[in-house]
């Protein structure tokens, strides 16, 4: 499993319309073959700041299954316009502490 992170930082005075767009896209990246399930959380100290974890079976499933989609296509056009600046995206694997 990879876990995507980005860090969010939403426009001044957009938050309200973020979430919300937010919770249409979510319908699009939950349809992409290889996702395992997301969540936004929203900064306590900072009310524009979100973190975005996604959860995909592969590194693929994101970089081309997801991002190479029609549904990426929607989901830029409902959330880029809400960032700045742009968020950084990576992707990270669990180390086993055994």
């Amino acid at each position: 499993m990879v876990l995507e992170v980005a860090m969010l930082q939403v426009k001044s005075g957009l938050t309200n319309e973020f979430e919300h767009s937010f919770k249409e896209a979510s319908i699009l990246i939950s349809s992409i073959e290889g996702y395992l399930g997301h969540e936004l959380q929203k900064c306590l100290e900072d009310d524009h700041k979100y973190l975005l974890l996604v959860k995909w079976r592969n590194l693929e499933d994101h970089t081309v299954g997801f991002r190479e989609s029609t549904q990426y296509q929607e989901w830029k056009g409902l959330l880029h316009h809400y960032y700045s600046p742009f968020p950084v995206v990576e992707h990270f694997t669990r180390i086993s502490l055994d």
